[in-house]
C-alpha cells in the first residue's frame, strides 16, 4: 500500500513553530546547508514554519552555488521526497561539480565569519543577545547553532 505524496509530506515535515531546523553544519552528502533547506521547505509547505523562511539569504548560498533554482527545489520536495531522494536529484543537478569544488564550498561556508564592520556590529549584537558568555562563538554557522541551543 502506497502512502499518498501529501501525508507523506506531513510525515517528513518538522513543526518549526516547536522546534528548530536542523543546523546550517549539517551535512547531507557533502552538502552542509541543505539539511537545513529542506527541513525549512518542508514546513513551509506543511504550513508550519512558523518565524523561518524558505529561500532565505543562507538558502540561497546553496541554490547558487547549486544552480537549483528555489521554486524548482520545492516543486521537487512537495512531491514528498525523502532526505536520500533530494539528496539523488541535487547530485543529478550538479554532476558537474567536482567532490573538491563541493567540499570547498562546504568548508567556506562552515568557517564564514563577518567580513565587515556593519557584519561584525550585527554579528557581535546577536551573539550578546543569544550567547552572552559564548565568547568562542566565531563563525555564522556557530551564531545560528547558538542561536537555536544546539551550542
Amino acid at each position: 500500500m502506497s502512502v499518498s505524496s501529501a501525508a507523506t509530506k506531513q510525515l517528513f515535515a518538522p513543526d518549526l513553530t516547536r522546534d528548530f531546523p536542523r543546523s546550517p553544519a549539517a551535512t547531507l552528502g557533502y552538502f552542509n546547508i541543505l539539511p537545513r533547506v529542506i527541513d525549512k521547505c518542508r514546513a513551509v509547505l506543511a504550513g508550519t514554519q512558523g518565524e523561518y523562511n524558505f529561500n532565505c539569504p543562507l538558502d540561497e548560498i546553496l541554490f547558487e552555488f547549486t544552480g537549483i533554482d528555489a521554486d524548482e527545489f520545492k516543486a521537487y520536495v512537495a512531491q514528498g521526497s525523502t532526505d536520500a531522494e533530494i539528496l539523488a536529484w541535487v547530485q543529478g543537478k550538479t554532476a558537474h561539480l567536482t567532490e573538491e569544488q563541493i567540499l570547498s564550498w562546504a568548508y567556506e561556508n562552515r568557517v564564514a565569519r563577518p567580513e565587515d564592520d556593519e557584519d561584525r556590529a550585527m554579528f557581535e549584537k546577536m551573539r550578546l543577545t543569544y550567547c552572552p558568555n559564548a565568547t568562542h562563538i566565531e563563525t555564522w554557522f556557530q551564531l545560528l547553532d547558538a542561536e537555536e541551543g544546539r551550542i
